[in-house]
């Protein structure tokens, strides 16, 4: 396993349709790309990664919301000086490869996102409030499910990804220039 470098804004990169997997592309190159995108999300922290975020134009995902864990300890951490306790969660990774999305539900749901190749950045944003989605594990099983609440949300947020749109893409023209200044700020103060 190996943490891989996430792509930012402007990397044109990021704008790229990415390709299907093809039933040929089903093998150990595929499982080392998720594990490694898996380690690469754990690592930012982030819930839910696109190939194309680490330079892999495939239409691959990975997401993992991270519930809290109850039966759990809580968890203890020091940053700048300050002790912090912070709820333990659980493990649930999710593969979709090849994923399309059926039936999307007319009723919209808002969420603040943000997302690891916009760091720093979150604005609402509106989508449908469930979904179903088709898509193929990493054996090429297909699977069928629906989808909603956050799951639903961080889905269709990843596949934009597959689709080279950037959350930023659905904010206004005024509202995405005052995020990419407040990116480039704070990238110019770091």
């Amino acid at each position: 396993m190996a943490i891989r470098e996430i792509l930012e804004v402007p990397d044109p990169r990021l704008k790229i349709v990415s390709e299907p997997v093809a039933d040929s592309e089903f093998n150990d190159e595929l499982k080392q790309l998720v594990e490694d995108m898996f380690e690469t999300m754990y690592d930012a922290p982030g819930i839910g990664l696109a190939a194309i975020q680490v330079g892999v134009p495939k239409r691959v995902l990975v997401i993992d919301l991270q519930p809290e864990d109850p039966d759990a300890d809580p968890i203890e951490c020091e940053h700048d000086g300050h002790k912090h306790t912070h709820p333990a969660t659980k493990k649930e990774p999710r593969t979709f490869i090849n994923p399309v999305i059926v039936d999307p539900a007319d009723e919209l749901s808002t969420y603040q996102e943000g997302c690891l190749s916009v760091p720093e950045i979150y604005a609402d944003v509106d989508r449908p409030a469930t979904c179903t989605v088709r898509y193929q594990d990493l054996d090429g099983k297909s699977h069928e499910e629906n989808l909603e609440g956050l799951l639903a949300t961080c889905l269709q947020h990843e596949m934009d990804h597959l689709e080279g749109i950037l959350f930023i893409d659905h904010l206004s023209r005024l509202k995405r220039n005052m995020a990419l200044k407040k990116l480039k700020k704070l990238r110019q103060a770091a």
